[in-house]
């Protein structure tokens, strides 16, 4: 004869459940303070006389160099189409980077060549 497995007895008044910890609430940081640009980005620069075809003559800072030459290449269409990294260069900016085709990495570097 087989003997049936009994199901183990539970106890009267059993355990409880742990109580969870209320979550913690994280402490409000300080407001991030406005970061001031570097001087050096700031100082107005004057452009070389192929760059100033290209952006005007009036001194500027880097970033907006920089904002600039970005305006001409998109409003004349001169980013690569099967590579965006690469900038297509046409009479005006032949004068800046020396070469047909650069990269938009190298495109820094160059315009800064002309920039005092």
């Amino acid at each position: 004869m087989a003997t049936a497995k009994k199901a183990p007895a539970k106890k009267a008044g059993g355990a409880k459940p742990p109580i969870k910890a209320p979550a913690k609430v994280p402490a409000k940081k300080a407001p991030a303070k406005k970061r001031t640009p570097s001087a050096a980005f700031m100082k107005a620069m004057t452009p070389s006389e192929a760059l100033a075809a290209v952006i005007g003559a009036t001194p500027a800072p880097r970033t907006e160099v920089t904002k600039k030459v970005w305006d001409y290449i998109k409003k004349n269409k001169l980013q690569d189409a099967a590579n965006k990294r690469m900038i297509n260069a046409d009479a005006k900016l032949k004068a800046i980077f020396k070469k047909d085709q650069v990269s938009m990495f190298e495109m820094t570097k160059l315009i800064n060549e002309h920039l005092k």
